[in-house]
């Protein structure tokens, strides 16, 4: 079985819980993303393999690239698609293919042109064409301003993804003898899309023309250990605030920790800091606040009072299951949906501004903090589904032995 992804932490987290579910039911899987060191060193935790595709996801994302820059960028990853999965792919009996839209369409045309099962799937629902919300719009190209109709702006958005990434896309699918793909954006959802988030957090409405399976959210159980440092800490005072923002750079980043650690000791609380790829640290030398690296959120985000992050789905969906209230500050993307929906639940605060102020995060908190808020995310962790990565797996299985011809006898 071959995963392919291409972007940050979140893209790749997911495929992680899946590939160990696979290989628990008795699956050999192979794993193609970003060559970042962090996503080698978790793959090689579980102990399935890494093949690298493009360039480092974390270099690409910290280095801010400008917005005009998104086809030749795309044209780059599109090639590396073609490169390196169609060798990765030889002997595999079906694809995973998820990440950004680009790498997504080469992994799909790898697998069309090897001829073996392809399975689109999508971490969350805002890249699915549905008159219940609108399309996310591209860095640098917004929407035409009072253009609302749901259906006038997912033309608009299939056009886009046409201009940005077809030609790239079609002369390498012409160079493997592949014909031209006219709707990109459709070619990469294909005819029945999987959506691996969960349905409270993240609840599907039923489509027209749209057959989505929406398997729960891949999350696999860490064991780790948090690190004794950070226990003794969590245990020598009350609970505190967790601040990071994962693989979102923050701009001025000394500023934001700033403004974080000042509006969470304004609340009477300890704080927890990840350093995270905006490369957050500590204001002073005062011993109420413990600078993390890499850590075990699940464990992690049980023992705080609550988590301040960038509303990403696998960082939004850890908090949810960890009964933990949230102050969801977006940056990008999707980012604002989760805020929303973390909001619309009752389970937290949604920061209406990418670039928090003392006063702004302080009102949020006070919302984080109260006793309503936390009581309603203990009560919203025990609807979440624990089971998304097994579910998927079983179904990955199932459609491959449908797939296979008899066994003649």
């Amino acid at each position: 079985m071959l995963l392919s992804t291409y972007g940050s932490r979140g893209d790749v987290e997911p495929l992680v819980g899946l590939a160990v579910r696979l290989r628990a039911l008795g699956a050999e899987v192979r794993v193609c993303a970003p060559p970042d060191e962090e996503f080698e060193r978790r793959l090689a935790d579980v102990g399935v393999p890494l093949v690298p595709v493009g360039r480092s996801a974390r270099a690409l994302t910290t280095g801010a690239p400008p917005p005009s820059s998104l086809p030749e960028r795309a044209a780059e990853l599109i090639a590396g698609q073609f490169e390196v999965l169609t060798a990765a792919a030889e002997g595999c009996d079906a694809s995973v293919a998820t990440g950004v839209t680009p790498a997504a369409a080469g992994a799909r045309s790898v697998a069309e042109k090897l001829g073996i099962p392809s399975v689109s799937v999508t971490l969350q629902q805002l890249t699915l064409p549905s008159p219940h919300h609108a399309p996310l719009a591209y860095p640098g190209r917004p929407f035409p301003p009072g253009v609302t109709d749901s259906r006038v702006l997912w033309d608009l958005d299939a056009e886009r993804i046409n201009a940005l990434f077809g030609a790239a896309l079609n002369a390498n699918r012409a160079s493997i003898g592949l014909t031209p793909v006219d709707n990109v954006r459709d070619y990469v959802i294909g005819d029945r899309p999987w959506l691996a988030t969960d349905p409270v957090l993240d609840p599907w409405r039923e489509t027209p023309d749209l057959d989505v399976v929406q398997t729960g959210a891949w999350i696999l159980p860490d064991v780790h250990p948090l690190p004794p440092d950070l226990l003794a800490f969590l245990d020598s005072g009350t609970p505190p605030v967790y601040v990071g923002f994962g693989s979102m750079p923050m701009g001025t980043s000394k500023d934001i920790a700033e403004v974080a650690i000042e509006a969470i000791r304004a609340q009477g609380r300890r704080a927890v800091v990840a350093r995270g790829w905006a490369a957050l640290g500590l204001i002073d030398d005062r011993d109420d606040c413990f600078l993390v690296g890499e850590v075990n959120q699940q464990a992690l985000f049980r023992r705080v009072a609550a988590v301040v992050h960038h509303g990403g789905a696998g960082t939004t969906t850890t908090a949810t299951r960890a009964g933990a209230p949230q102050v969801v500050v977006p940056q990008a993307t999707d980012q604002p949906y989760w805020a929303g929906r973390v909001a619309d639940l009752g389970i937290g605060a949604a920061h209406d501004a990418p670039t928090p102020t003392f006063e702004s995060l302080s009102a949020a908190l006070t919302t984080a903090l109260s006793p309503e808020t936390r009581a309603r995310a203990v009560a919203v962790a025990r609807m979440i589904r624990t089971d998304g990565a097994t579910v998927a797996a079983k179904r990955l299985l199932d459609a491959i032995s449908k797939e296979r011809p008899p066994v003649p006898a």
